[in-house]
């Protein structure tokens, strides 16, 4: 028998070019769908935190792919499934948060999302919680109406509580997780006609028992629902995406400022930029195949990460921000002025280097440089900061030091608070002055 004809769709082709499709329960049928016209689509995003990270931008920015073809999204914020846990991904239980604490961060996070698609329009996206319709549901009602339709022995087939079941165990909280979230993915298609559900590779059996649900509820009379995943982020040197030293990398500028966060991209891997490009950029695959090409002739030059860096930062935290981020860092080690920068992006800046505090006991009892140069590290000693200054290595305010007794005056502070110093082309620190 012959094999039938491959359906394809542009959306579905791109999304695979970029690497972007883990899993999908039917690529025909999806393709199909998908060619017949508009369809909603939704991701979850539980509150587990007072923001998303940056692993959370696969997703988001696959709903507004998504939304650029001509489909309509719907952000879920875990308004009650942030009150349970996800087991996904873990080897231990969550830690319960309190009902004012998982409220706040529903709140914060339903903001971030909305930031990322178009609420307006012909396709206008939505952004709701579950809490909506799980609120008023009893056990019994929810047992009698969701329960009945799970096989325990299936539940436990799945990766998510597998795992578990082999190391630590899972409570029950955790494991009727699954159930939840199938549900939600019944209400979305009763209310909405939501028919895609996306996630990580980590979410397809919550997923797919989200199908399941809907198919023995609906018996089979509506419209054909369906199931993609996006993968999980990795990165070529093993270490995990979205992590660094000072921690994870958030959305929100309160906890990630705009600055590490530009550096955070600004810094990835040569080995993961054509990756990262395709995953995360929403430029079209002839320009991004052109940047690629070009970073691959020079790549000393980091032109990759600055676009995909100064592109992120803009579709995050606003395209002024992002240009004030790039020139703190092109101040900060290519010798630009920081006194043009807002005080808000050059603290952020600052904070990424060794600081001291310089007290001033008397109106014109202004510091030596070389001392300036011990308190912050960047000399071992006075002797070791005066050779340093006349081998022409050290700069106070991106101006060289020609002298060993110079002294670091008020016009040359920062925002009239800090001097920055720098020993050679990289390694460079900031005295904040208190009077």
């Amino acid at each position: 028998m012959a094999e039938s004809a491959q359906t394809t769709n542009a959306l579905l082709d791109d999304l695979r070019w970029r690497g972007l499709v883990a899993q999908t329960t039917d690529d025909n049928e999806l393709a199909a769908d998908l060619n017949s016209g508009a369809l909603s689509l939704y991701c979850g995003f539980d509150p587990t935190a007072a923001s998303l990270h940056v692993g959370n931008l696969v997703p988001l920015l696959t709903l507004r792919r998504f939304q650029l073809h001509g489909h309509r999204p719907i952000a879920l914020v875990g308004g009650a499934t942030g009150l349970i846990g996800d087991p996904s991904g873990r080897a231990t239980e969550r830690t319960l948060n309190s009902d004012e604490i998982v409220e706040d961060w529903v709140e914060r996070i339903r903001r971030q999302v909305s930031s990322f698609v178009d609420l307006d329009g012909e396709h206008c996206a939505t952004v709701v919680s579950n809490l909506d319709w799980t609120e008023s549901l009893t056990a019994i009602s929810f047992l009698r109406e969701v329960g009945k339709h799970f096989s325990v022995n299936v539940m436990l087939s799945k990766d998510s509580v597998k795992t578990r079941l082999n190391d630590q165990g899972i409570s029950f909280t955790e494991f009727s997780y699954m159930l939840l979230q199938a549900h939600d993915y019944l209400e979305l298609y009763r209310r909405h006609g939501c028919r895609i559900q996306i996630g990580g590779s980590d979410q397809w059996g919550n997923i797919t028992a989200g199908l399941d649900l809907i198919r023995k509820v609906e018996g089979g009379k509506g419209p054909r629902a369906h199931a993609l995943t996006v993968p999980l982020v990795t990165k070529a040197d093993g270490e995990k995406f979205g992590k660094t030293a000072d921690g994870a990398i958030w959305l929100d500028p309160e906890l990630t400022t705009p600055y590490a966060f530009y550096q955070f991209w600004l810094n990835t891997d040569d080995r993961d930029i054509a990756s990262f490009t395709k995953l995360f950029s929403m430029a079209t695959k002839a320009e991004i195949e052109q940047v690629l090409e070009a970073h691959e002739a020079e790549p000393f030059r980091r032109s990759a990460q600055r676009g995909l860096a100064r592109e992120l930062t803009a579709l995050v935290h606003g395209q002024h921000t992002a240009e004030q981020a790039e020139a703190a860092g092109i101040a900060l080690f290519s010798g630009g002025d920081l006194s043009e920068l807002d005080e808000s992006t050059v603290a952020a800046a600052l904070l990424s280097a060794p600081n001291a505090v310089h007290t001033l006991t008397e109106p014109d009892a202004w510091p030596e440089v070389v001392d300036l140069l011990v308190a912050t590290g960047l000399s071992e000693s006075r002797g070791a900061a005066r050779r340093t200054i006349k081998e022409g290595g050290a700069y106070l305010d991106n101006e060289r030091v020609t002298d060993q007794a110079s002294i670091a005056s008020a016009d040359q502070l920062i925002h009239d608070r800090w001097w920055v110093l720098r020993r050679g082309k990289r390694n460079f620190a900031s005295v904040e002055l208190r009077r």
